[in-house]
């Protein structure tokens, strides 16, 4: 029972699904932080329902962008707004904290969540969703809430109230701090072994930069600080999703200088969605050996890559040849 309670307090605090109200107390509260990855690993879910959906190109964009908003109330994107007005006011610590407390949206707020939208949309757009796409995703979005959870139970608190005092003060800073700990290590790896890195050291860097504004410049850290990390690191890790597109392929493979190599280049490749190859095996045979050693390369790397990839298709004159599986539906 203590389980659901602890569940339920989480995602009645951190998202706007509806749950079984619970008084707060110390038990329900003592692990609500470790079950705060539980509302990313929702968002992804729904996420990976909206890319699987035979929705519109911008629709699908749409859905992406709005499926965390949806989810969370935007109870972050209001702490990330009233931080961007704090932050940018360039005041001293006192001055920072009083723009934090006031209820008022500021220009700046205003001005950064334009931004911020304009941004999330366009990479939305960029994304060409696969299974391994998802899974990237949820991991990711899993993973930011950990080190925000990580964070209010091991940062020390910029004030004596608020909720993220609240939850702070509440919690067993040990045991929360432990286990966030260990799942932020398996995500990371989860994450490598998936080949998306680059989320897992966007999500990093981006933790250690959040102690250093909150220690810095608010003397720690506050609700509305951590919903300018959680923002502001999804934001990040969206531009370094993989499984975008990658073109001239045979221009990696020239520097290749054996098998064992470009076996490392396919496999490097195969992270990606799209692969682009241009053919070089036609025409006269190049004179210089280097550029006949290029044109063997392109030619290996391409059957390498048609090896692991699910679907081929040759390209002549905009015409499609599918050599291999089947061409996925738009």
């Amino acid at each position: 029972m203590i389980v659901w309670q602890t569940i339920a307090v989480a995602f009645a605090m951190f998202s706007a699904v509806p749950v079984p109200q619970f008084g707060w107390n110390e038990k329900n509260m003592r692990y609500a932080l470790c079950a705060f990855p539980l509302v990313g690993l929702l968002c992804g879910a729904l996420w990976c329902v909206c890319g699987v959906l035979p929705l519109p190109a911008p629709a699908r964009a749409a859905g992406f962008c709005l499926v965390p908003v949806w989810v969370t109330g935007g109870i972050h994107l209001d702490g990330y707004a009233d931080t961007c007005d704090a932050l940018a006011s360039y005041g001293d610590r006192e001055k920072k904290l009083e723009i934090l407390k006031d209820p008022h949206c500021g220009a700046f707020a205003v001005i950064r969540l334009c931004s911020y939208f304009a941004a999330y949309l366009c990479l939305a757009a960029c994304v060409q969703f696969t299974p391994r796409v998802g899974a990237l995703w949820t991991l990711a979005l899993v993973l930011e809430r950990a080190l925000s959870g990580l964070a209010v139970a091991a940062f020390p608190m910029a004030k004596n109230t608020g909720l993220a005092h609240t939850f702070a003060s509440a919690a067993d800073r040990t045991a929360v701090r432990n286990v966030l700990t260990v799942l932020a290590v398996l995500l990371c790896g989860a994450l490598l072994a998936l080949g998306g890195g680059a989320l897992a050291a966007v999500a990093i860097l981006l933790f250690l930069w959040y102690h250093h504004v909150a220690v810095q410049q608010l003397g720690g850290i506050t609700g509305d600080l951590a919903g300018w990390f959680l923002q502001k690191t999804e934001l990040w890790m969206l531009a370094a999703l993989p499984g975008r597109c990658i073109t001239d392929a045979q221009q990696l493979a020239a520097g290749c200088k054996d098998n064992a190599e470009l076996e490392k280049l396919a496999d490097k490749l195969s992270a990606y969605d799209i692969v682009l190859s241009t053919e070089v095996g036609g025409g006269v045979v190049p004179i210089d050996p280097a550029e006949r050693a290029a044109r063997e390369n392109a030619g290996r790397l391409a059957c390498l890559l048609a090896a692991r990839a699910a679907c081929v298709v040759q390209m002549f004159c905009g015409i499609p040849t599918v050599l291999k599986g089947e061409l996925p539906e738009c």
